[in-house]
C-alpha cells in the first residue's frame, strides 16, 4: 500500500491526476485484450488456411495454391484481431483520452500496413500463376506490379504521414506538389525504370527467355526477368549480369529472338587463301579434277563454253591467259559451294552463297554464307565446324594455300 500511495503522489506531482488502481485496472484489461486478440489470430489463421487449403484442392486452378504459398491466408487473418482490438481499445481507455487516441492512430497505421501486405501476397500469387501460362511467360509482369505496389506505397505514405500530424489529405497532397521536384530527384532511377520498364513491354524490345547481347555491360545469354529497375541476364558460363532497364532503350543491345524464330541460324565466316596460289588450270589438269564429283559436271559445261567463245573469237590459247579460262580457286569456290548445298544441317530454302570479298594484305577473303537448320547453339557450332573442317582439308586438293596467320571472321 505504501508503494501505491508514493506512486499515487509521483503521479499527482506530474499532472497525470490518475489513480494507480486505474492504471493496474487498465493494464489487467489490455493484458485480457492482447489474450483474447492472440486466441482470435491463432483460431481465424488456421480455420482460413484449412478453407484455403480444401479450396485449392478442389479446384483445377493452380492460382489459389500460390495464395498458400505467398501466405496470403495468414495476413488475411491477422485483420480480424486487429479489428477487435480498434473497437475495443476506445472501451478501454474511456479514462484515458490521450493515451486513446496514440493507440488509435497506430492501430490505424497498422491496419494500412497490413493491407498493403495482403494486396502484396496476392500479386505475388498472381504474378506465379501468370509465369506459368505460356501466353505470359515472357512478359514483364514484375514491372507491372512494382509499378502498382509503388503507387500503392505512396497512398500508404501519405496515409501514415496524414493520420500521425492529423493533416487533411487534400493539404497534404498540396504540400508534395511543391516538393515534387525534389522526390523527383530522389526517385529518379524508379522514374527512368519505370517509363523504360513501359517502352520495353509497348514495343516488345525484349521478352524473359530472349537471348540477348550488350557488350557494355558485358552480358551475353539469356533474360530471365525483367523488373522495374533492372533486367537480369543469365550468362552462358552461367553467371548473372544485372542491367539497368533505362539502359534498353538508351544503349543499344542485340536480341537474337529473330533468328531463333526463323528457319535458320546464319553462318558467316571466311578463310584466307595466298593469292600466289590462284592460277589457271592446264587442259591436262581437267581430267583430275573432273574425279571430284561435286565439279564435275559443272566442269564439263563450264569448258564447253569456255572454248565456244575462245574459238569464236580466236583467241591465241598458245599463251594460257589469253581468253576466258579456269581457276583452281573458282573451282574450289564452286566444290565448296556444292558440298553445302548437299549437307543435310544446311537449309537449301535459305541464301546459299561462296564468294570473295575484297583482298587484303592478308589473302583473299573467301566467305562462305549460308543459314544452318538447327538454331541450338552446340548443334550450330557443330555443323559449322564439319563445314570448315572439309573446306581446310580440301585446298590442297586444289594447289591452293591457306594464309596460317588468318583471322576467321564474326559468326551471326
Amino acid at each position: 500500500m505504501k508503494l501505491f500511495n508514493w506512486a499515487d503522489k509521483l503521479l499527482v506531482d506530474l499532472g497525470v491526476g490518475e489513480t494507480t488502481s486505474a492504471y493496474v485496472n487498465l493494464l489487467i484489461n489490455i493484458i485480457i485484450l492482447v489474450i483474447i486478440a492472440y486466441i482470435l489470430d491463432y483460431i481465424f489463421k488456421k480455420v482460413l488456411i484449412i478453407i484455403l487449403a480444401i479450396v485449392a484442392a478442389k479446384t483445377k486452378s493452380t492460382f489459389d495454391d500460390f495464395l498458400i504459398a505467398n501466405k496470403t491466408a495468414k495476413y488475411i487473418a491477422h485483420l480480424i484481431p486487429l479489428l477487435f482490438i480498434y473497437k475495443t481499445v476506445p472501451v478501454i481507455l474511456t479514462d484515458f483520452t490521450k493515451w486513446e487516441s496514440f493507440f488509435e492512430k497506430g492501430i490505424k497505421i497498422y491496419i494500412i500496413l497490413l493491407s498493403l501486405w495482403i494486396i502484396r501476397s496476392v500479386f505475388n500469387a498472381l504474378k506465379d500463376y501468370l509465369k506459368e501460362k505460356p501466353r505470359f511467360s515472357d512478359k514483364p509482369i514484375d514491372s507491372y506490379i512494382q509499378v502498382i505496389m509503388i503507387l500503392l506505397w505512396m497512398f500508404g505514405v501519405f496515409s501514415f504521414i496524414s493520420i500521425l500530424f492529423n493533416i487533411e489529405k487534400v493539404t497534404f497532397l498540396t504540400a508534395f506538389g511543391s516538393i515534387s521536384a525534389i522526390i523527383i530527384l530522389i526517385f529518379r532511377d524508379t522514374i527512368l525504370g519505370f517509363v523504360a520498364s513501359i517502352s520495353v513491354s509497348v514495343n516488345d524490345m525484349v521478352r524473359i527467355g530472349d537471348w540477348i547481347t550488350m557488350e557494355k555491360f558485358g552480358a551475353d545469354g539469356d533474360v530471365i526477368e525483367i523488373n522495374l529497375a533492372t533486367v537480369k541476364v543469365r550468362n552462358f558460363d552461367n553467371t548473372t549480369t544485372t542491367i539497368p532497364t533505362y539502359s534498353l532503350i538508351s544503349d543499344s543491345f542485340k536480341n537474337w529472338r529473330g533468328m531463333l524464330n526463323s528457319d535458320g541460324r546464319r553462318i558467316k565466316r571466311h578463310i584466307l587463301i595466298k593469292s600466289s596460289t590462284v592460277r589457271f588450270i592446264k587442259d591436262e589438269e581437267l581430267d583430275y579434277f573432273k574425279s571430284i564429283q561435286h565439279i564435275s559436271s559443272y566442269i564439263e559445261h563450264r569448258q564447253a563454253d569456255i572454248n565456244k567463245f575462245n574459238e569464236n573469237n580466236n583467241i591465241d590459247k598458245s599463251v594460257i591467259v589469253n581468253g576466258r579460262n579456269l581457276t583452281n580457286l573458282g573451282l574450289f569456290r564452286k566444290c565448296i559451294n556444292q558440298y553445302i548445298v548437299s549437307h543435310p544441317g544446311i537449309n537449301k530454302d535459305m541464301m546459299i552463297m561462296v564468294r570473295h570479298l575484297q583482298p587484303t594484305e592478308m589473302g583473299i577473303p573467301l566467305e562462305i554464307y549460308c543459314f544452318s537448320k538447327d538454331k541450338v547453339w552446340e548443334n550450330y557450332e557443330h555443323i559449322m565446324a564439319d563445314i570448315f573442317d572439309h573446306v581446310i582439308a580440301s585446298v590442297q586438293y586444289f594447289d591452293l594455300e591457306i594464309n596460317e596467320i588468318s583471322t576467321f571472321g564474326k559468326n551471326n
